[in-house]
Order: structure tokens, then sequence, then C-alpha cells
């Protein structure tokens, strides 16, 4: 393996208090491992089920992780074997002895299907000399209310609960890891933690050919993503994390794998989002297809297109389970102290609850790519052009209705900006679909109503007194989400009221180079910390308007906020610099993967 990058010591500085966390996982379950390769958070059967390992919001000894320890731990270093989910880390201790640990998730295809068991492999080798370790393998179920019983076989150790068994299999000394006593390693170890089934192979050789087999399924991926000349490496460790968002037995896209880390520190604004967006939808799409990572996109357009036949016509929420579950009732786990002991800790979302108009024209934005794109096996046809329309009808009803927008606000309705510019997006790209399905008649009518909505946008969405396009129909207050009018086609971006609304956001939303939500107050008081999809739909609007210069300085600045494994959350901190909200958020890395392909420079500029 080529040499890992020093980072600073895991238990001191600003990396300590940050999301210093990698992802490692299979399109089936994840798992996230700080920088002295513990794993803190780990959710079974599915990313949205138990969390077994529930360090990340339970840091005190009543929490569940699993750790290797190195005695008298002087550093760490960490890194993703490069273009892979294989993450390595290093524990040095205070004589320079050392150990390294190797994470994860088996993937690859066997007996032509792919093979992404929910298993995590954890091997441990020498590096130098005869360190002292001890292994903590602490599952707990119930949201760590519940204790396993722990059993023993010749090598193997049962975790058992009420709900489900966990069996790691090993070739450690099981003595020494049930007792968490400290001991010198004879030789390598490998652990394969899954269910509650027997090895049929020896561990060491299954440990070793798992992971050789999903290396070359990681490299093989990467391989084939059309990327950006620049910033190469970014790109493709956020197409990986975006791969790994993708429950791929349903084709749903998560909005992240964890639950309740603060949008802010002290805020309470902790929200579960270990679902599916809809609003995600045509970011995704455009990221995916940019990426030429076809195979990702169809699995999400088949989800997508189940939401759509489902809906019938009618109510499409918010968001769903990764299974399509529309129940997802939110409620607090008050025995968790929550991220640094800033709770409330949720499970479930009340936003399913909502009415947010702006899910229609964001089905329909990312469900008009099957209608268009030759490389699908499975296209969309006048068939599926009717289910579409349904959903357009929605969008035509509901444009100018009041909802909680895009930013699901709890107490608050209006005839929000957004949901109009959305709902416009729906009829525009449905009169599209119907020219590429030679449908003269549907072209008229999706088009009438396009350009009625254009204008009723146009005309009551300005703001005289603030000289920009407002959150709301008649409204004064401003938001980030009206940048989306140039993204989705709906303005000229050299348009004299747009460029005055870019400036008004950022003289309003702006710190520095981080830019916020919204200006007005919502349930928890006025935002603290910069939403990072919203600094990438300015570093868009800056490079469509002609200031590429700023777009890519802010955007470098983006790339310095991720942590060291190139990482992003949900939000920034514009004065600490910290990562804030749940983790990894994919929006924040599609927005990577988007401005990264906007402003790169051309591969035949090189070649």
């Amino acid at each position: 393996m080529t040499s890992i990058p020093s980072l600073a010591r895991a238990d001191t500085g600003p990396l300590a208090a940050s999301l210093n966390l990698g992802l490692v996982g299979n399109c089936a379950y994840s798992a996230l491992i700080d920088a002295r390769g513990r794993v803190v958070w780990c959710c079974l059967p599915r990313f949205d089920g138990d969390p077994v390992f529930n360090a990340l919001l339970d840091p005190g000894d009543a929490g569940s992780d699993w750790s290797f320890e190195i005695e008298d731990f002087a550093r760490s270093e960490q890194a993703y074997e490069p273009n892979t989910a294989i993450l390595r880390t290093r524990l040095y201790d205070a004589r320079g002895q050392a150990i390294e640990i190797t994470d994860f998730a088996p993937r690859f295809m066997s007996r032509d299907r792919m093979f992404r068991p929910l298993t995590l492999v954890r091997r441990v080798k020498l590096l130098a000399g005869t360190p002292r370790v001890r292994v903590l393998l602490r599952p707990r179920f119930d949201w760590g209310r519940q204790a396993p019983v722990v059993t023993q076989g010749s090598h193997h150790i049962r975790y058992v609960g009420t709900g489900q068994v966990l069996r790691v299999t090993s070739d450690a000394p099981l003595s020494y890891v049930l007792a968490q006593s400290w001991f010198v390693p004879g030789h390598a170890m490998n652990f394969i933690l899954g269910p509650d089934e027997t090895l049929s192979g020896g561990i060491e050789d299954t440990a070793h050919a798992f992971e050789v087999e999903t290396a070359t399924y990681w490299r093989s991926w990467t391989r084939r993503l059309a990327i950006p000349l620049e910033w190469q490496d970014a790109v493709i460790r956020a197409a990986l994390t975006l791969k790994l968002s993708l429950f791929e037995d349903t084709g749903a896209i998560v909005a992240a794998m964890t639950t309740s880390i603060p949008e802010a520190p002290h805020s309470g604004r902790t929200w579960d989002y270990r679902y599916c967006w809809l609003r995600d939808a045509f970011f995704v799409v455009r990221a995916l297809n940019s990426l030429s990572e076809v195979g990702t996109m169809e699995d999400y357009l088949r989800w997508l297109g189940n939401v759509i036949v489902r809906s019938r016509g009618g109510h499409i929420q918010p968001l769903y389970g990764i299974g399509q579950e529309e129940a997802l009732h939110e409620a607090v786990i008050d025995h968790l102290p929550g991220y640094r002991g800033q709770g409330p800790v949720r499970a479930g979302n009340q936003a399913h609850e909502h009415f947010q108009h702006d899910v229609y024209g964001n089905i329909v934005l990312g469900a008009a790519q099957a209608f268009h794109d030759h490389r699908l096996f499975r296209r969309g046809g006048r068939v599926e052009f009717i289910h579409l329309e349904a959903v357009g009808e929605q969008a035509w009803a509901l444009y100018d209705q009041p909802d909680a927008g895009m930013w699901e606000l709890r107490t608050r309705t209006r005839i929000h900006t957004s949901s109009a510019l959305m709902s416009w997006a729906a009829c525009d790209r449905l009169a599209k679909v119907a020219a590429t399905l030679a449908l003269p008649e549907r072209i008229l009518h999706w088009r009438q109503r396009a350009d009625t909505i254009r204008t009723r946008i146009l005309q009551e969405a300005w703001s005289e007194p603030r000289q920009a396009f407002a959150e709301s129909f008649g409204g004064s207050d401003l938001d980030a989400s009206v940048l989306l009018m140039a993204e989705v086609g709906f303005i000229d971006p050299h348009d004299a009221r747009f460029l005055a609304t870019v400036e008004a956001l950022e003289q309003t939303l702006c710190d520095g180079p981080y830019m916020r939500r919204y200006e007005a107050p919502d349930d928890f008081g006025r935002p603290e910390t910069a939403f990072n999809i919203c600094t990438f739909w300015r570093i868009d609007a800056l490079a469509r308007i002609g200031r590429k210069a700023q777009a890519r300085e802010i955007f470098e600045t983006m790339l310095a906020r991720r942590n060291p494994l190139g990482l992003l959350s949900e939000d920034t901190h514009p004065v600490t610099g910290e990562m804030w909200g749940n983790f990894p958020q994919t929006y924040s890395m599609v927005g990577l993967i988007n401005a990264a392909v906007r402003l790169s420079a051309p591969w035949d500029s090189v070649i």
C-alpha cells in the first residue's frame, strides 16, 4: 500500500471536535469510522435500522462501538485506498510501534449477481514492533437500550438481541476479545461481523479474498466514471460517497447516513436524514448523468418511477422511507445524549406529513432523464408519460397554493417562489418530453401552463424594495433557493433581475464564501450556519453570470472544508469552519460534483 498522509492527532485539535469520520458500505448498509479506527455508527439491517453501534450519539460508557486500541497511543493516520471504499487506519504508540486496520464492506459480482452481504470485515496487521492492543467490541440493540446476550463458539462470538443476532468470526484470541484485555498479537487478525451464519471458508482466506474482490470492484467502477479534468480525486470521492448512499435493493438514495447531528451548535435543529427526499431528485440525476454513472442513475430512476406510479396523480410526500414507507413517525430517543451531548436524538421525520409543492417539479425534472437518455435499459415511453403527466397536473393545481416550502418550515406556510419555480419546471419538462414522444397537443398543453406560471412568478415574486426575487409571492424576505431560477432554465442568468438577485442574496445571506438558506427567522430563530448546497448554488450562479474566478475561489474554500477523507456534512459554521448537520450529506456531495463539472477546464486544454 502507498503511504498514508499524516493527519493531526486524532485526540486533539479541531479534528477531535468535528465530523472526522470515514464511510464504508456496500449499498446495503454502511458504517462510520473515526480517526482512530473506531466504528461509531452502524445501522442494521438497513441504513434506517437500529444503530447497533451508536457512540456517535452516545459517546459515554453506555454507548456502543468497536475499536482496536493500542497501548500508549500517540497518533493515527487514515486514508482510503485510492479509488475504493476501503479505509485504512494506522495507530502508533509512543515508541513508534504500529498496527494497521483495514475496514470494508464486501461488494463484488458473484454467481452473476451482486454480492453485498450485511458484513463488515476488519483486518488488523502489525506494522512495527510488538505493541499491546485490545479489542473493544460492544454492540447494543434497540437504540442502545438492550445489551446483548453473548455466547462463544470455537472461532466466533454471538451477540443475541431480541430483534437480531450478530456473529463475529475471527482468528484472534477470543478470550482476550471477550475479556477486553490487553495482549500482544502473535499474527495478523481478521474479524468478519455479520448475520448469525457459519462462515463457509477459512477466516483469513475469506477476509483476504473479500478485500481483493471488493477493491477490484470499486476500481473498475471508478474507472468507468466520466470526470472533469480538475479536482479529480475530490470528484471520485464524492461519487463513491454518492454510490454508497444508494440502497440498491429499491434504488433509493438517502439524504445522509445519520440522524440528529445538529445543524448548528446547541440549536436543537436535529433531524433524522436516513430517508429519501424528493427535492434531491433533480440534483442527484444531474450529478450521476454528468459522471456517466448510468447504473446508479437507473436504479434511482426505478425508485422514482415507483413513487410516480403509486401516487396515482394524488398527493406525494416530501420524503419516503428507502422501501417507500410512508409513515415515518418522529419520536425523541430521550435516553441518548446526542452528538457532543447536544440532543434531542430523533428517529423518524415529521416532514413526511408536510405539503411541499416543489416535490412535483423535482420528480418531473429527475424522471425526464428516462425519456431522453438512449443508454438506459428501460426508457420512458407513452405509458410512463401518462403517469408523469399526472404528477404535472398536481404541480399545476398547487403552484400558487401555500405550502411548507423546500426548507420544511413547520409553523409557517406561504406561496413559496421555489415551489412555484419547480411547478414551472414540471410543465416545461413535460412539454419537452412530449416533443420527444411527438405529441404536439401535449406540447401545447404543457407549454401554455409553463408560460402562465412563469408570468405569475416574474410578476409576484419580484420585490421592488429589495430589488430581488423574494422567497414568496408578495413577500420581501430573501431565500437562496431562488438561485435555482438559472439552474433549471427559468431565466437568462444575465437578466438584470437575476443579476440584482444574486447581489442582494450575497449582501444578505453570505458570510464570506458561505451562504445561509434564508434570512427570516424560523421555529428556532435565525439560521446560524451556512447550508452547503446553497453555497454550491451560489457557485453555479456566479459561473453562469461570468464571475467564474470568484466561483472557483469559493469552490476551493469548500474543498478545504471537507474532512481529511474528503467528505462533507450538511452545514458549515462560517466562523469556526466546523462541519455540522447530518453526515455525509448527499446534497453536499452532489453539489461538489456539479460545481466541479461546471468549473473545470476542459480535457482538450491539456491533450
